[in-house]
């Protein structure tokens, strides 16, 4: 019969929902192994990209079971946020609906493509059992000091209708979501005190050696630990002040102008204290920078825009005047807000003071040349060397100028050396209705008042219409709203801003552990026999976003006792998939180079979808998607099928013991016995230690050649055969299940092979009869042996200079040297 995976994958689906094969308990004689791919959002169905990120994780965990371990591997829906609104506007129904009617989807989805998940954990985010523990976290953060409301500018996106957190604005200022220009806007907003755990965020960097490199190097970039000093300084003449950061105290005698951020409270403070055109002059020209984008205003070599306020600030160390401006590229929420202008050695100000023209002093000068004339520098000058125009500091050498005038500044009480970070609070409020309500009241004669977490859930109200234009459908609920203060039975009303979406992914590995636990977010057994996650598998998008936030969540989780204390880290291990491009482009919609995965599967299969997946490219690199190399993946996936169909009453009947290589004399048999093993060997190399998925299916193919070539004679043939036909089987199977478990079972094997124990190589069939060994005559290639294997440098050197080949190619000729490289070559180094 041919090939029928339409028959073929449903009937094994099935079959492992049935069994359970793939659900798991903690047990403590079985070492665990957890794996788990970031949970998709659940837009409507699953694309490449998914089909790639869930092979790579259920190759995973079926290889790990299959070699013994106790496998932790389940999946989720990561489903409030802001697609389901505005699917839901578009599609007149209700982000609810929308929702569950997507989850079912993708569900059946990944059961089509086999995954072998413990389905009973799966958890969906929107369910009011999963965001009550959203809001109990958020409880016990207030009761920290981890959570806190504040009025403060943040990134606002229009088309989106809400706030979006530091990390939300990408490339050049514009929403993570919609590209949308991202502006300024004043708001009463909650933060988490994520830079509480700045320090150890980036010191454990250090210890997440199963991570890939680049992903730390973001994250230690995007935490930004600068040692510096603070420091105020006086605006003349006002009573008034302004607090300053500097990483290079000692450039501080080259301060030329003072710049402050647009958004700067001092900025309307020094309006109000001008004249009237001033003042206006002031306030709208701070109201147009803070509408600029944040990447707009600090590009190195972008025009610069700035305002002069009128005011002088006080250079603390010498006393001198200096100009304050407004200026575009100065950042509210990075430092202070206010920067000392220091030209000659910033490129920024440079720019900034030329033009303006504005002065520059040079406090920075190369070792043994002369201080650079201000007049003819063309760009800031290198800011390392020794001091120059600095007063007594003169000659210091740079690191020695930043210590004594740093002590300098602390021994007179005029500032302090501290560290800081560019990592900021996280911004969590979002004016959006689809997520977790914020579990606070606000009473007029309370205050802010936390929901008791004996009422918690707060419930999402689901009779709740979203506006068609966007805005949060919260604020039309006021039977919602309105409430009872838990204190003092006053007239209340609830918060309606909600969590940004990111809180539901900082902490569901966790909840996947604990089955049915209702009275805490998860049992503490169950996370100390699992946790942390072994491999987590998804994009290098989520480096600076997800994955910081939850780095940070386990940190708190930790420090609240629900985990032990040494337990600090989430992930031990990290893989970040490459990207499936197609016509040299990322698959998108809207460049129309999307491949339907229902289609594919309807065409060709799940087993054929996976094998083209994981062949076409090693996991971390970017994959070209082929219509041709899918049609190769069937292909070879019928060839499979055949070969053991073909075979299927010899395979039945023979023999099941493994035959030792010295019981086999024929070339032929002892050349197939060794390809099986060696295959065995390399393919879970290829797995485990490499994750070289590619390579171990190419590896695979040469065995199925070797098989498809070989004609079993006689009973140690057949029973050669069969352990042929085994092998490829459980070496095949963590890629392609279906046809996998088909085979098994046509091949006279009751049990279900994904549970069957994974192949081990023959150390003896892994010996070679013979090794090639060539010969080369100063470095060129003239000869190749075929010599006894394991021969030593000098066994191996005297053999070859007996060869007849050999005695003739240096006939004649003075022998130097003699180098042998034992299975592999000899070189005859000669004269004359």
């Amino acid at each position: 019969m041919a090939y029928d995976f339409r028959a073929i994958e449903p009937k094994w689906q099935e079959k492992w929902e049935e069994t359970g094969a793939f659900h798991v308990e903690a047990a403590s004689d079985k070492e665990k192994f957890y794996c788990l791919e970031m949970f998709p959002y659940p837009s409507g169905a699953l694309h490449m990209g998914h089909l790639r990120n869930y092979s790579i994780g259920d190759l995973t965990a079926r290889f790990l079971r299959m070699n013994g371990y106790n496998v932790m591997y389940p999946i989720g829906f990561d489903s409030f946020g802001m697609p389901a609104e505005n699917a839901a506007i578009k599609m007149k129904t209700h982000p609810a609906e929308w929702t569950r009617k997507n989850i079912d989807h993708m569900i059946k989805q990944l059961k089509s493509m086999g995954c072998s998940y413990d389905w009973r954990r799966t958890v969906k985010t929107f369910e009011p059992e999963y965001y009550r523990w959203n809001q109990w976290f958020f409880l016990q953060m207030l009761k920290k000091g981890l959570a806190y409301r504040k009025h403060a500018p943040v990134n606002w996106c229009e088309t989106c209708g809400t706030v979006l957190a530091n990390e939300q604005v990408i490339g050049d200022g514009v929403c993570w979501r919609c590209d949308t220009p991202v502006v300024k806007r004043g708001l009463d907003q909650w933060f988490l005190r994520i830079t509480d755990y700045a320090e150890e965020l980036l010191e454990y960097l250090d210890k997440l050696t199963g991570w890939p490199e680049r992903v730390l190097t973001m994250q230690r970039n995007w935490i930004g630990r600068s040692e510096g000093v603070r420091f105020d300084i006086e605006i003349a003449g006002t009573g008034l002040s302004l607090e300053a950061f500097t990483t290079r105290i000692d450039t501080i005698f080259g301060i030329t102008f003072v710049a402050i951020a647009a958004e700067h409270p001092i900025t309307s403070e020094l309006a109000s204290r001008s004249d009237e055109a001033k003042r206006v002059e002031i306030l709208d020209f701070a109201a147009r920078m803070a509408q600029r984008s944040a990447i707009e205003r600090t590009a190195v070599g972008g025009a610069k825009m700035g305002l002069d306020t009128g005011f002088k600030a006080k250079n603390p160390v010498n006393g001198e005047l200096v100009p304050i401006w407004i200026a575009d590229y100065i950042l509210m929420d990075y430092g202070t807000g206010a920067i000392m202008g220091v030209p000659a050695h910033d490129q920024r100000d440079f720019d900034f003071v030329r033009k303006y023209g504005l002065g520059v002093i040079p406090v920075v000068r190369r070792e043994g040349e002369p201080i650079p004339n201000p007049d003819e520098m063309t760009e800031a000058a290198e800011a390392d060397g020794i001091a120059c125009n600095s007063g007594e500091f003169d000659g210091l050498p740079t690191p020695v100028a930043i210590e004594r005038i740093g002590a300098w500044f602390e021994e007179r009480g005029l500032g302090k050396r501290e560290t800081q970070y560019r990592l900021r609070d996280w911004l969590i409020s979002r004016q959006r209705y689809w997520g977790t309500p914020i579990p606070v009241i606000y009473c007029d004669k309370c205050g802010i008042v936390p929901v008791p977490e004996e009422s918690l859930p707060v419930r999402l109200p689901l009779n709740a219409k979203v506006p068609e234009n966007g805005g949060n459908a919260l604020l039309g609920c006021p039977d919602w709203i309105n409430t009872v203060c838990p204190e003092c039975g006053g007239q209340a009303r609830r918060e309606t801003d909600t969590m940004d979406t990111f809180i539901c992914s900082s902490w569901y590995f966790f909840r996947y552990l604990s089955l049915g636990s209702g009275e805490a977010p998860f049992r503490r057994d169950d996370a100390d026999y699992w946790m942390p996650v072994d491999l987590y598998i998804g994009g290098i998008e989520h480096a600076c976003l997800h994955l910081i936030y939850a780095r940070f969540f386990t940190k708190m989780i930790s420090d609240l006792g629900l985990i032990p204390p040494d337990m600090r880290e989430p992930f031990t291990g990290l893989l970040t998939q490459g990207m499936v491009i197609k016509d040299g482009a990322k698959m998108s919609k809207s460049l129309g180079n999307v491949v339907d995965l229902d289609e594919i599967i309807k065409k060709y299969g799940a087993d054929t979808a996976r094998l083209f997946i994981l062949f076409a490219s090693p996991p971390d690199r970017s994959l070209d998607w082929s219509d041709k190399g899918v049609e190769g993946a069937s292909r070879f996936l019928n060839r499979v099928f055949r070969l053991v169909e073909d075979s299927v009453g010899g395979l039945k009947t023979a023999d099941r013991k493994r035959v030792p290589m010295s019981a086999i004399e024929n070339a032929e048999s002892r050349d197939l016995k060794r390809l099986i093993h060696s295959t065995v060997d390399r393919v879970t190399r290829d797995i485990k230690e490499e994750r070289q998925l590619n390579t171990a299916v190419a590896r695979m193919m040469e065995l199925t050649n070797g098989l498809v070539s070989y004609k079993p004679k006689d009973a140690i043939g057949w029973a050669l055969f069969r352990e042929g036909i085994e092998s490829l089987l459980l070496c095949l199977n963590p890629f392609c299940p279906h046809i996998c478990e088909e085979l098994w079972e046509m091949s006279g094997n009751g049990s279900i092979l994904a549970l069957t124990a994974w192949p081990k190589a023959d150390e003896d069939a892994l010996k070679v009869d013979k090794v090639s060994v060539v010969l080369q005559v100063n470095g060129k290639l003239r000869e190749q042996f075929e010599m006894d294997p394991g021969l030593d440098r000098d066994e191996l050197a005297r053999r070859v200079m007996r060869m007849e080949e050999t005695k003739r190619r240096i006939d004649g000729k003075e022998v130097v040297k003699v180098i042998a490289v034992p299975d592999k070559l000899v070189n005859i180094v000669i004269k004359g």
